[in-house]
Protein backbone atom coordinates (compact mmCIF):
# COMPACT_ATOMS: atom_id res chain seq x y z
CA UNK A 1 0.00 0.00 0.00
CA UNK A 2 1.25 3.46 -0.86
CA UNK A 3 1.96 5.78 2.05
CA UNK A 4 1.07 9.49 1.88
CA UNK A 5 3.97 11.89 1.63
CA UNK A 6 3.97 15.43 2.95
CA UNK A 7 4.29 17.01 -0.51
CA UNK A 8 1.28 18.91 -1.82
CA UNK A 9 1.33 16.94 -5.08
CA UNK A 10 2.86 13.53 -5.36
CA UNK A 11 3.92 11.30 -8.17
CA UNK A 12 1.59 8.37 -8.80
CA UNK A 13 2.91 5.08 -7.40
CA UNK A 14 3.18 3.65 -10.93
CA UNK A 15 2.00 4.49 -14.41
CA UNK A 16 -1.03 2.28 -13.73
CA UNK A 17 -2.49 2.01 -10.25
CA UNK A 18 -5.74 1.19 -8.48
CA UNK A 19 -7.63 3.21 -5.91
CA UNK A 20 -10.42 2.19 -3.54
CA UNK A 21 -12.70 5.06 -2.59
CA UNK A 22 -15.26 5.05 0.21
CA UNK A 23 -18.22 7.29 0.95
CA UNK A 24 -19.08 6.00 4.39
CA UNK A 25 -22.38 6.06 6.22
CA UNK A 26 -24.79 3.34 7.28
CA UNK A 27 -25.67 3.24 3.56
CA UNK A 28 -22.16 3.41 2.12
CA UNK A 29 -20.87 3.74 -1.41
CA UNK A 30 -17.65 2.16 -2.64
CA UNK A 31 -15.68 2.43 -5.86
CA UNK A 32 -12.68 0.77 -7.48
CA UNK A 33 -10.91 2.99 -9.99
CA UNK A 34 -7.86 2.33 -12.08
CA UNK A 35 -5.60 5.05 -13.42
CA UNK A 36 -3.75 4.28 -16.64
CA UNK A 37 -1.34 7.03 -17.47
CA UNK A 38 -3.34 10.00 -16.21
CA UNK A 39 -6.76 8.66 -17.20
CA UNK A 40 -9.19 7.22 -14.61
CA UNK A 41 -11.35 4.19 -15.40
CA UNK A 42 -14.19 2.71 -13.38
CA UNK A 43 -13.57 -0.93 -12.47
CA UNK A 44 -16.61 -1.30 -10.21
CA UNK A 45 -18.79 0.65 -7.82
CA UNK A 46 -21.70 -0.19 -5.58
CA UNK A 47 -23.64 0.83 -2.52
CA UNK A 48 -25.79 -0.85 0.07
CA UNK A 49 -28.72 0.59 1.97
CA UNK A 50 -29.22 -0.49 5.54
CA UNK A 51 -32.58 -0.30 7.27
CA UNK A 52 -33.40 1.85 10.26
CA UNK A 53 -35.61 -1.08 11.35
CA UNK A 54 -32.40 -3.02 12.09
CA UNK A 55 -30.22 -2.58 15.15
CA UNK A 56 -26.98 -0.66 14.85
CA UNK A 57 -25.13 -3.96 15.25
CA UNK A 58 -26.88 -5.42 12.20
CA UNK A 59 -26.37 -2.24 10.19
CA UNK A 60 -22.66 -2.12 11.04
CA UNK A 61 -22.26 -5.80 10.24
CA UNK A 62 -23.89 -5.11 6.86
CA UNK A 63 -21.41 -2.30 6.18
CA UNK A 64 -18.45 -4.45 7.22
CA UNK A 65 -19.45 -7.44 5.12
CA UNK A 66 -20.34 -5.23 2.14
CA UNK A 67 -16.89 -3.59 2.20
CA UNK A 68 -15.16 -6.95 2.77
CA UNK A 69 -16.97 -8.61 -0.15
CA UNK A 70 -16.10 -5.70 -2.45
CA UNK A 71 -12.45 -5.83 -1.37
CA UNK A 72 -12.29 -9.57 -1.92
CA UNK A 73 -13.70 -9.30 -5.43
CA UNK A 74 -11.81 -6.24 -6.68
CA UNK A 75 -8.42 -6.20 -4.91
CA UNK A 76 -5.53 -5.35 -5.03
CA UNK A 77 -5.46 -1.61 -4.39
CA UNK A 78 -2.54 0.78 -4.21
CA UNK A 79 -4.41 3.60 -2.45
CA UNK A 80 -7.46 3.64 -0.16
CA UNK A 81 -9.24 6.95 0.46
CA UNK A 82 -12.43 8.08 2.14
CA UNK A 83 -14.36 11.27 2.50
CA UNK A 84 -13.75 13.05 5.77
CA UNK A 85 -16.39 13.46 8.42
CA UNK A 86 -16.12 15.46 11.62
CA UNK A 87 -19.61 15.73 13.04
CA UNK A 88 -23.22 15.25 12.13
CA UNK A 89 -26.29 17.35 12.66
CA UNK A 90 -26.66 15.73 16.11
CA UNK A 91 -24.97 13.24 18.43
CA UNK A 92 -26.84 10.27 16.94
CA UNK A 93 -25.85 11.12 13.36
CA UNK A 94 -22.21 11.44 14.42
CA UNK A 95 -22.34 8.07 16.21
CA UNK A 96 -23.75 6.27 13.18
CA UNK A 97 -21.15 7.68 10.78
CA UNK A 98 -18.24 6.81 13.03
CA UNK A 99 -19.66 3.34 13.60
CA UNK A 100 -19.74 2.87 9.82
CA UNK A 101 -16.11 4.03 9.66
CA UNK A 102 -15.17 1.45 12.29
CA UNK A 103 -17.03 -1.29 10.41
CA UNK A 104 -15.24 -0.38 7.17
CA UNK A 105 -11.91 -0.19 8.99
CA UNK A 106 -12.39 -3.76 10.27
CA UNK A 107 -13.01 -5.00 6.72
CA UNK A 108 -10.03 -3.07 5.36
CA UNK A 109 -7.75 -4.41 8.11
CA UNK A 110 -8.83 -7.99 7.44
CA UNK A 111 -7.42 -7.60 3.91
CA UNK A 112 -4.31 -5.68 4.98
CA UNK A 113 -5.49 -2.20 4.04
CA UNK A 114 -6.15 1.06 5.82
CA UNK A 115 -7.53 4.33 4.59
CA UNK A 116 -4.94 7.03 3.93
CA UNK A 117 -4.64 9.68 6.61
CA UNK A 118 -5.21 12.52 4.17
CA UNK A 119 -3.73 15.91 4.97
CA UNK A 120 -5.78 17.93 4.37
CA UNK A 121 -8.79 15.67 4.64
CA UNK A 122 -11.31 15.45 1.79
CA UNK A 123 -14.38 17.24 3.11
CA UNK A 124 -17.74 16.73 1.39
CA UNK A 125 -17.52 20.32 0.09
CA UNK A 126 -14.02 19.82 -1.33
CA UNK A 127 -15.05 16.55 -3.01
CA UNK A 128 -17.90 18.37 -4.77
CA UNK A 129 -15.66 21.29 -5.70
CA UNK A 130 -12.89 19.14 -7.20
CA UNK A 131 -15.31 17.08 -9.27
CA UNK A 132 -17.94 19.65 -10.31
CA UNK A 133 -16.27 23.01 -9.75
CA UNK A 134 -18.87 23.90 -7.06
CA UNK A 135 -18.73 22.97 -3.39
CA UNK A 136 -22.53 23.26 -3.28
CA UNK A 137 -23.29 20.79 -6.07
CA UNK A 138 -26.24 18.43 -5.56
CA UNK A 139 -25.95 14.65 -5.91
CA UNK A 140 -27.21 14.53 -9.54
CA UNK A 141 -24.62 17.17 -10.53
CA UNK A 142 -21.86 15.15 -8.85
CA UNK A 143 -23.05 11.99 -10.62
CA UNK A 144 -23.03 13.80 -13.98
CA UNK A 145 -19.45 15.05 -13.45
CA UNK A 146 -18.31 11.57 -12.38
CA UNK A 147 -19.97 10.13 -15.49
CA UNK A 148 -17.97 12.58 -17.62
CA UNK A 149 -14.64 11.97 -15.87
CA UNK A 150 -15.00 8.22 -16.19
CA UNK A 151 -16.40 8.38 -19.74
CA UNK A 152 -19.25 6.06 -18.82
CA UNK A 153 -21.67 4.91 -21.52
CA UNK A 154 -24.89 6.76 -22.24
CA UNK A 155 -27.64 5.47 -20.01
CA UNK A 156 -25.29 4.36 -17.22
CA UNK A 157 -27.46 3.90 -14.12
CA UNK A 158 -26.34 4.94 -10.66
CA UNK A 159 -27.90 3.25 -7.67
CA UNK A 160 -30.73 4.94 -5.81
CA UNK A 161 -29.30 7.68 -3.59
CA UNK A 162 -26.15 8.09 -5.71
CA UNK A 163 -23.90 6.65 -2.99
CA UNK A 164 -21.91 4.75 -5.64
CA UNK A 165 -21.41 7.97 -7.64
CA UNK A 166 -20.39 9.75 -4.43
CA UNK A 167 -17.72 7.10 -3.78
CA UNK A 168 -16.39 7.60 -7.32
CA UNK A 169 -16.32 11.35 -6.64
CA UNK A 170 -14.24 10.78 -3.50
CA UNK A 171 -11.66 8.86 -5.50
CA UNK A 172 -11.65 11.35 -8.37
CA UNK A 173 -11.30 14.34 -6.05
CA UNK A 174 -8.27 12.76 -4.39
CA UNK A 175 -6.72 12.02 -7.79
CA UNK A 176 -7.38 15.58 -8.97
CA UNK A 177 -6.04 17.15 -5.79
CA UNK A 178 -2.87 15.07 -5.94
CA UNK A 179 -2.44 15.87 -9.66
CA UNK A 180 -2.65 12.20 -10.65
CA UNK A 181 -5.28 12.75 -13.35
CA UNK A 182 -6.15 15.62 -15.65
CA UNK A 183 -9.15 17.90 -15.27
CA UNK A 184 -11.83 17.67 -17.92
CA UNK A 185 -13.01 20.64 -19.94
CA UNK A 186 -15.25 23.05 -18.13
CA UNK A 187 -14.51 21.74 -14.63
CA UNK A 188 -11.78 23.24 -12.50
CA UNK A 189 -11.48 23.26 -8.73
Amino acid sequence: MVKKTESAKRTPPETNFRILALDLSLSPGIAALEVRGRTPFLLACSSVATSTADTDAVRNYTVETFVAAFLREHRPFDIVVREDFTSGRNKRATQTIFSAWAAADRALAAYGYQAEDLKPALSPTSVKKYVTGSGKAEKPEVAEAVWRYLRLPDGYKWRTGYDDADACAVGLSYLLRENMIDEIGGIAA
